[in-house]
């Protein structure tokens, strides 16, 4: 009995993301906003250079610190109420599930994603269920760099965690050693946030 529903599920969900991703696709062809995934200052530089010529809002989960962030995006000349830097995410799953509900909210149905090419692969793979549950398309933006790929290892373990937080809203982010000190981070920022 356990063994049909997990095969009616790993077939229900693949067949629901993908009708909701073509939906998106057609009801948004062109992103909406930048999602960029944090993990070192050249992603937040090279979104800030993307912004300039891609005028949409711009999300950055979990990246730099505020400030240093702040100022890359103020150099660049990107206005302060395009940019929504979010600290809550303390791996790539949480990069999308913390965001997923607020892109869904502002009626956002396609976005552009950057991450650094070694990345990218479980950041698509990812997205994919997360986004793709919610019926949010996107369009990946690798930035370039000289790491290897991210092992299948990785990718295989997040997607599993992905699709169990669809079904869930548990991802396990609670077992990571640097949970709490980016919630207590997240609750300080949104404090002095106006």
């Amino acid at each position: 009995m356990l063994a049909a529903l997990g095969l009616i599920l790993g077939l229900l969900l693949p067949s629901v993301i993908g009708l909701r991703l073509w939906s998106a696709w057609r009801s948004a062809p062109e992103p909406q906003a930048i999602l960029t995934l944090g993990g070192s200052s050249r992603r937040e530089a090279f979104t800030a250079q993307f912004a300039q010529t891609h005028p949409l809002a711009v999300w950055v989960s979990s990246g730099i610190a505020r400030p240093r962030a702040e100022a890359i995006f103020a150099a660049a000349q990107i206005r302060g109420d395009r940019l929504h830097l979010d600290y809550r995410a303390v791996d790539t799953v949480t990069n999308f599930s913390t965001l997923v509900g607020e892109l869904r909210s502002r009626g956002i149905r396609h976005v552009y994603l950057i991450t650094s090419d070694f990345h990218m692969g479980r950041a698509r793979a990812i997205a994919t269920v997360i986004l793709g549950s919610y019926g949010i398309a996107f369009t990946p933006i690798p930035v370039p760099s000289s790491h290897p790929p991210e092992s299948f290892f990785h990718i295989a373990r997040d997607v599993g965690r992905a699709a169990f937080w669809v079904f869930t809203g548990w991802a396990g982010e609670q077992l990571n050693p640097h949970y709490a000190q980016r919630r207590a981070t997240a609750q300080h920022d949104a404090l002095l946030i106006p």
